[in-house]
């Protein structure tokens, strides 16, 4: 019979905050009783890690994860993605690598079997230990539970010495210890501050951009590194009553020779947009939301100036979104971050594209009545509302590793809580951390152009005359952490865009 040990914390060593993981309540935490109990068919989270580097490594998660899921392992959360240089066996391809959280009824070794026979059916051999393979499944966690046998030790016995395998680990948790179970985990740690000490004495953020561990988002056939550079995305709307340009780009013809400038003054993305979303605009029928967006999208797309070029669509509809993507867009950009179409975080979840999911309240009718503009700290709030976006595109099945976050200035805000989210994106990346680590590493894209909030502050009522404004909201947003800004004036925000970044390379460089 094989027996494993159940780490049994009370209440009082279970506390919200890393804070309390130092000093005397994480030591009653370490120390806790220990009970030897015979395995059972209770459900259980656990964690699981993912390393891949032959053949098309992420097509290799993404078959890996859905044999999971239909072998009773419900996935929860994702962590981002890294590539990595290959560890102990040195000359081999690059590792992609992952971690997941999920629950399952499966007992450790019945778990354990499970993840042997995926590897199996995905073509891993037996070949050289630490060598190359299609997919690499190890149980990290397995409830609140030690295991120890002749084929299984949990937690793994080699993860504190790992950092590609540390840092994934660590996107799954917040700093608040939500739950027991987590609790748990960092009692495990060889450290005494858990898991978040662990991490940092192998090096932690600090490794992240280095040679040897990237953090990525797969888009198209590449890996974004959005550390490397501030992206530059062009607003191209197809609609008659945009807020700034309506009407002007709804030819083909007019709309490629926008893009055609745009690419050629700098944009790395163009953001195509057939469905109005200012205030109080009526929403119109997925069917003419492709009547305009298509016949753009296929012209584009034979454009030699987008190669290497990415496109986003703009919508909110799941039928829209699977059309545009079906013929070459590479992005799904919601406003909505899912909440005015029930189909579409399911959608996208298939398409397997990177997701954009927005802040908003309502939908562009009602965002800005009384109701949807109430809140007590704006940071906090939209925080709080976009780790809910998150967490049900996850559930849905976008990976952490497919999702970038925007905090929808000009959707359901003031003049003042647009510029409290400007000023204040560390903070949002605060809040969002004590959720979830990996939300809070996501890619931030950043829309200020043109918006009414400078309009009203440089009293400036026509949109056009607002490029000035933009590029010093662009200035703050970039210097506050934001990876994409969303532009129509793409030459001068991108010189802004070009300053900010040279000015945070500085910063980071050595005295």
């Amino acid at each position: 019979m094989n027996l494993f040990k159940q780490l049994l914390p009370t209440k009082r060593g279970l506390y919200g905050s890393l804070n309390h993981f130092r000093g005397s309540s994480f030591r009653f935490l370490h120390s806790s009783q220990e009970t030897s109990v015979e395995l059972h068919s209770q459900e259980q989270e656990v964690v699981i890690a993912l390393g891949s580097n032959v053949g098309n490594r992420l097509h290799n998660f993404n078959e890996a994860l859905q044999l999971m899921k239909k072998s009773g392992i419900n996935i929860t959360r994702h962590a981002c993605l890294y590539e990595t240089a290959p560890a102990y066996v040195t000359d081999q391809p690059q590792f992609l690598n992952s971690a997941v959280r999920a629950v399952t009824k499966l007992g450790p070794h019945e778990l354990l079997g499970v993840l042997k026979k995926i590897e199996m059916d995905m073509g891993r051999t037996v070949g050289i230990r630490y060598g190359p393979r299609p997919i690499d499944l190890d149980i990290l966690f397995y409830g609140k539970f030690k295991v120890n046998s002749d084929i299984l030790t949990v937690p793994h016995e080699r993860i504190w010495e790992r950092p590609f395998v540390m840092a994934p680990l660590m996107d799954l948790l917040g700093l608040d210890v939500e739950n027991d179970t987590v609790a748990c985990w960092h009692s495990l740690s060889i450290r005494s501050g858990g898991l978040f000490e662990s991490w940092e004495k192998l090096g932690g953020e600090y490794l992240i951009g280095k040679d040897r561990m990237k953090r990525v988002l797969p888009i198209g056939n590449d890996l974004w590194d959005w550390s490397l550079k501030t992206s530059v995305m062009g607003i191209l709307n197809l609609t008659p009553d945009s807020f700034s340009d309506g009407g002007k780009f709804q030819s083909v013809e007019a709309a490629v020779s926008q893009v055609r400038l745009m690419i050629l003054e700098g944009a790395d993305m163009i953001d195509l947009g057939a469905q109005s979303t200012r205030p109080m605009a009526s929403r119109i029928s997925p069917q003419e939301e492709l009547d305009r967006l298509i016949p753009v999208l296929e012209a584009i797309l034979k454009m030699p100036e987008m190669n290497g070029k990415l496109i986003s669509v703009d919508t909110f509809y799941s039928e829209v979104a699977s059309e545009a993507v079906s013929k070459g867009a590479h992005i799904v950009n919601d406003v909505s971050g899912g909440q005015l179409d029930p189909n579409m975080t399911k959608v996208v979840a298939g398409l397997e594209v990177p997701y954009v999911a927005m802040h908003m309240r309502g939908d562009p009718t009602t965002m800005q009545n009384s109701e949807n503009l109430q809140y007590d700290d704006v940071c906090k709030q939209v925080a709080s509302e976009l780790y809910s976006r998150f967490a049900d595109a996850e559930l849905s099945g976008i990976p952490a590793w497919r999702i970038i976050i925007d905090p929808g200035l000009g959707f359901s805000k003031k003049t003042e809580h647009n510029l409290d989210l400007l000023m204040r994106l560390p903070t949002m990346r605060a809040e969002i951390a004590r959720k979830s680590l990996a939300m809070s590493h996501a890619p931030v894209l950043l829309g200020s152009s043109r918006k009414k909030f400078l309009g009203e502050i440089c009293t400036r009522p026509a949109a056009s005359e607002r490029d000035p404004a933009t590029v010093a909201s662009v200035t703050a947003g970039v210097l506050g952490g934001a990876n994409i800004v969303r532009v129509h004036n793409v030459r001068d925000n991108l010189d802004a865009v070009k300053l900010c970044d040279a000015m945070l390379k500085y910063k980071r460089s050595p005295a």
